[in-house]
This record gives C-alpha cells, structure tokens and sequence, in this order.
C-alpha cells in the first residue's frame, strides 16, 4: 500500500464474528486502515469495513446485514430489542431492504406474533397512494419509492409503531417511511437501528427519536490511513 491510497479492501470477511478484543490487524485508535471496530454494549467488538465515498477523500463505515453472519445479526437484534421496547412498540415496521433482517428479529423478542414490511417493488393489487419517494446514500437514484401493502393496513391504523432499519445516514428513508405511515393514521413512537451512520440525519428527522446500538463517524482520507471527523460523531443511544 503506498502513500495516498484508499485504505480499503474486499469485504467477504467482515460482519462474522464478534471478539473480546480488537484483531491485531486493526488499530483501535485513528488512523484507521480498511476496518473500525466498535464495541456493542454487551462488550464484543464488530470490525466494520470502512467504503471510500465516490468523493475520493471520504469514508464510512459499513453495516451490510444480509451479509453478516447468523451470530451478528442475532446480537444487534438483541441489543435493538431493549429501546423498541422502551418505545411500547405495539407493532414493528421493517424499512427495506437491510432492515428487514433485523425487523423479524426485533418484533419475535418483543413478543410480537409479526412485523410489517415496507417495500420498494410495487405488486399489481398495491393501491398507488400508498408510496412515498426516497433516495439512500447507498442507493442514490432517483425514482424509488417506499410502499405498503394495502392489506396491512388494518395492522397499522391507530397504532403505536417503531420503524427498524439497519442503519440510519441522511434520514431521508426514516422521513418517507414517517410519512407514509402517518398519512395512513399510525403514531410513530420512534425508530430503532443498529448503527448511526454520521450525524448528518439529526437536522432532518428532530422529531423522530432515534436509538442505536452503535455510531460511526465520518472519515476523511490521510496519507496515514482514515481520520475521523469527531464533529461528525452521533450520540449513543
């Protein structure tokens, strides 16, 4: 590796496993090179990959739950679990597609008999009311929209749900999905997602609150490796 490059890498071995300690090959303070490891409450360590943004001088840190292993999604479920209740969710809605991994999860360990998918694919019964239109940091192109299945209403109206997602970066996804659900009549008690992906979401949804298991900054490139912007660090829980 030599001076100026991405400290980044292939990501087939990340989000496997948790550890007591921080792998030898990771540093646990800045500069960081190709993983930052955080600590979930229960005490082990998930090393997340760092992805260079399409800037070229900035990063963040991944969570791709699909990815993951068994064991690591099942223990960010747990985790999650503790401020959805805190919330009296009476039903969970999963926000697509990463969420949707950790929202079964979430609602099975509240007791709950089942959960709510929201969707970007449009089947030929949905009502084309019930959509709002989103973009994502890592799927920024225009036209998708969020949507519900019309025959989930009846799950929803009047009732009090928590939105569970992987990750939460520029809030646009929580903000469509706070829409659509209270066009519909639901009460948004708050949303639950593994990690905070920088701080820049809190501006746009202050009136959401937002728990997460861990947070992540934002990285800027150095000849030494991934620095941190503290600025950028968002509050845990």
């Amino acid at each position: 590796m030599t001076a100026g490059e991405p400290y980044t890498e292939a990501t087939t071995g990340y989000w496997q496993e948790l550890t007591p300690d921080i792998p030898a090959r990771f540093s646990a303070t800045a500069p960081y090179r190709f993983g930052y490891p955080v600590t979930l409450p229960c005490g082990g360590i998930l090393v997340l990959p760092l992805r260079q943004l399409p800037d070229g001088v900035h990063a963040v840190a991944s969570l791709i739950a699909n990815q993951a292993s068994h064991l690591v999604v099942a223990a960010l479920a747990d985790h999650m679990a503790t401020p959805a209740r805190a919330f009296e969710a009476e039903i969970i809605v999963g926000l697509p597609t990463l969420g949707l991994a950790f929202a079964s999860l979430v609602a099975e360990r509240l007791g709950h008999p089942r959960y709510v998918p929201l969707g970007y694919s449009r089947k030929f019964w949905y009502d084309d009311a019930l959509f709002e239109p989103v973009t994502s940091i890592t799927s920024p192109e225009a036209g998708k929209k969020l949507r519900l299945d019309p025959n989930l209403l009846p799950l929803l109206e009047g009732r009090r749900v928590v939105l569970v997602d992987d990750a939460i970066s520029t809030g646009t996804t929580a903000i469509a999905a706070a829409r659509l659900l209270q066009r519909i009549g639901a009460e948004i008690a708050g949303m639950v997602v593994a990690m905070k992906q920088t701080n820049r979401w809190q501006a746009s949804t202050a009136a959401l609150p937002v728990r997460a298991v861990y947070g992540c900054p934002l990285f800027q490139r150095s000849e030494a490796g991934w620095m941190p912007l503290t600025e950028t660090q968002p509050a845990i829980p």
